[in-house]
């Protein structure tokens, strides 16, 4: 079985912790102090939100301002429409800014934002036989 583990710096870690609470994802204290922690975004999919300092530790060179420039996307499933809308609801209502607009293509949706550390998340629901009944 394989584990993702998405790395992210951001300012405060314990607002990262509400942020995500918020959006419904859990915390793993295991992997968690006051430097960093792990938050628990599926079975195998999990973000370490970690301080500037702490994600220093792991890096050469600088960290990027993710409010100036774009340094990855994020993108997670969703099993449907209203999840993609529901999630984009709460992470806009805990403090996240919209990044695109949405994006309808028929048997693909998705939405986007911006986290309050300026990371960019993209929320993505696929009907899978749609997709298979246009070739």
């Amino acid at each position: 079985m394989r584990m993702i583990f998405v790395n992210l710096p951001v300012k405060d870690v314990e607002a990262s912790k509400a942020f995500f609470a918020a959006l419904g994802f859990g915390h793993n204290p295991q992997f968690s102090d006051e430097t960093a922690a792990c938050i628990v975004i599926d079975e195998n999919i999990f973000a370490m939100v970690m301080s500037h300092e702490k994600f220093s530790d792991f890096i050469t060179g600088e960290i990027s301002d993710a409010h100036k420039a774009t340094e990855v996307l994020t993108c997670l499933s969703a099993n449907s429409r209203e999840e993609v809308d529901d999630l984009l609801a709460k992470a806009l209502a805990a403090g996240a800014k919209p990044w695109k607009p949405i994006m309808d293509m028929g048997p693909m949706y998705g939405a986007s934002f911006q986290d309050p550390d300026g990371h960019v998340w993209e929320l993505m629901y696929m009907d899978m036989a749609a997709m298979e009944e246009a070739g």
